[in-house]
Parts: structure tokens; sequence; C-alpha cells
């Protein structure tokens, strides 16, 4: 009996991989070109719908190869435009991505794991546990079902997402090579066309991940810092105990300092009424930030079920802000968006096979006889 072979799955293929594979079927390289417009800009759907390619290789690809987007489980608009998305990958596991428009601005945030391995105290996906790394198809597909949620794709018309952040559900570098193939897609010009400065990404400082990010691009960096002091931190972003903020900050600079222009990078904080949001503790980060050229992005924190955290007033978020605006730091305080369809910073949570326990841990246990549970399984 004859194994079928896998077929190879186009959509997440970096243009140098592109160009290799259609090498090795023995076509010319600007083949790869052609099929990735199509795919990326055009929204193919199949190889059919490629017109400008012969109908032999239409037909050679239809049988080595295909088009393979995430399944959309659900998507939701909240009152105030944002949009999220429920995607079904690989495995059945669920991420979530999240459109927030502003007047001619709509920026994406893409999910790059199944979960989250970091485990940060205030972040409601951590909970969740951690099942896998997404594949490039799996990331590059969140951008064009965004995309092609607004009709048929037009590289001609107006873009529907201008910006893409990687601060979704997951560590992005601690899912390096897949995340860097969609950060090429997402820059290509034969592809979706952003530029270095509208594409993000996110860490929460996994350092020589972050070093080696250096080498091969030059996207904008947000680094997510919540807290003045190792002490802190190392209870808000357990990975603090393996690269702590001066690591994080040293390397940080290392990668501004290859860049070819000014940009500077967005430190994420996020404010925890008691915890890391008193006078004292802006004091302490406008010591940490003038090490670094940078932005303050300062996130009320988003309750989420079964945790103890809350949001501060808006006084304390106010007197926080006055601190580093004193010391003559950028700062913006971010609106919570899409908060009635858990679509806000922190709220992401999926629906995640995990397989490391942990949200055991924080998930009440439910009786056998509960037709709510049975009704989860």
């Amino acid at each position: 009996m004859t194994e079928s072979i896998a077929k190879a799955n186009l959509l997440g293929m970096s243009p140098t991989k592109l160009v290799a594979y259609f090498e090795e079927l023995g076509e010319k390289k600007f083949r790869a070109t052609q099929v990735m417009k199509w795919i990326h800009q055009l929204g193919a759907e199949s190889f059919d719908e490629m017109t400008n390619i012969s109908k032999a290789l239409r037909h050679k690809l239809q049988d080595v190869a295909e088009i393979r987007e995430p399944e959309i489980v659900s998507q939701n608009i909240s009152k105030d435009g944002t949009r999220k998305w429920v995607i079904r990958v690989e495995g059945g596991s669920c991420v979530e991505t999240v459109l927030i428009p502003e007047g001619d601005r709509a920026t994406l945030c893409v999910s790059s794991q199944v979960g989250c391995s970091l485990d940060c105290s205030f972040c409601s996906t951590g909970k969740q546990g951690f099942n896998r790394n997404l594949s490039a198809a799996e990331i590059i597909g969140q951008v064009r079902i965004a995309i092609k949620s607004f009709g048929p794709m037009d590289p001609s018309g107006p873009r529907r997402v201008t910006n893409v952040v990687l601060m979704g559900m997951g560590e992005p570098l601690m899912n390096f090579n897949n995340v860097v193939d969609a950060i090429q897609l997402m820059m290509e010009d034969n592809a979706y066309c952003l530029s270095k400065r509208r594409v993000t990404l996110s860490t929460a400082g996994v350092v020589p991940a972050l070093d080696k990010l250096g080498e091969v691009t030059d996207v904008s960096l947000a680094i997510s810092l919540h807290a003045p002091n190792n002490e802190l931190r190392d209870e808000l972003v357990p990975i603090n105990k393996r690269y702590p903020i001066e690591e994080l900050i040293a390397a940080s600079n290392r990668y501004l300092s290859g860049l070819n222009d000014k940009r500077v990078a967005t430190v994420e904080y996020t404010l925890i009424a008691g915890v890391n949001d008193s006078v004292e503790h802006a004091r302490e980060l406008v010591k940490v930030l003038r090490k670094l050229p940078c932005k303050l992005n300062l996130i009320p924190f988003n309750p989420f079920p079964n945790s103890d955290y809350m949001r501060p007033s808006e006084d304390a978020i106010q007197a926080f802000k006055q601190v580093t605006v004193n010391a003559r730091i950028v700062t913006t305080v971010r609106r919570t968006r899409g908060d009635d369809v858990d679509a806000a910073c922190g709220q992401l949570v999926g629906q995640v096979m995990d397989r490391t326990r942990r949200s055991q841990k924080y998930i009440p246990v439910v009786q056998e006889t509960d037709p709510a549970a049975e009704s989860r399984a």
C-alpha cells in the first residue's frame, strides 16, 4: 500500500524558501514571485486561479503543494470596531488574533504560539499553559485572514492592515525560525509590503534570541518590562530570573544600535493596582529607562477570571504617568480596546490543549456531573 506524501503548504514559505522550492521543482525563480503575489496579494485559494501560470505547472502544483490557512472558528466585532478571531490550528487547539482600527490605521495583533511557555502572572494566555509553536503558515495565515475579512484582496486598494504586532498569544522569540519566516513575508514587496517600522516584535526578554534577531531582520522592537526592579519582575515575568533587567536592556540597546535609523524601543508596562503602580515604582522605572532609547506604553491591567490582580484607579495611572513625563520619557496610556469581546491586552486565551499541566493550577475543578463541564470536554 502506497503512503500518501504530505503536500507542501506554500502559505508559510519565506521568499527565500519559496524560490528554493520552485528550483527543486525544476522551475525558474520568477515562478516563485508569481505564486507569492497570487497567495499574499490577491488571496488565491487554489492554483487554478493563477491564470498567468501554465496549466502544466498548475497541475504539478496541485499534486505536490497546497495553500492552507488555519480554520476560522469565530469572528467577534467589539462595539469600538475591534475584531477578534478565534482560529483553529493543526492539532485542534485555538489561538486568537485581534485587529484594532484607529482612524486610517489598523493594527493586527498576531499570535506566535499555542498558549505561552513563560507564565507571566498578569497574563491570561500564560494561565492556559502551552501546547506548541505555530508554523509560519499559521502565523502569516492570521494576516491573510484579517485582510480577507473585508472582502476580496486588492493590492491597489487601501490597506486593510497597516501595522502588525507580534504581541498576541505566545513569546515570539521562543518560536524564532517560524516567526522570522512570517516577518519576511510581511515585509516582502511581493507579499504584504509592510515597512520595518510597521512590523513590531514584542519580547519578554529571551536575550540570546534577541541578539540573533538583530542578525536577520530590522523590525521594530517592543519589550515587555512590567516592573522597575528584578525582585518584582521575577514575580511578574519569571523569565527575568534567567535574563534580568540589566541583560534585557543591554540586549535591546545592541539591537537598536544595529538599525540604520533612529528608531527607539517601545517599553510595555502593565499597571497593576498595589503591585507596580506607585509613584516610587515610576521613579525606579525612570532610572532604568534612562539607559535605553525608548517610548513608554502604560497598559492598565485588564481583569480575567481567577486573577487576584486589579486595574489601578485613574488617579494612580495619571500620577505614574506624570513622573515619567516629567523625566521627558514619551509616555502613552493604552486605551482599552475590545474588552467586551475579551480582546484587550492580556485577555487572549484561545483553547489550548495544555502540555504543561499549568492550566490545572488556575482552573477550578468541576464535578463530572456538571453539564457545562461535559460540553467543554
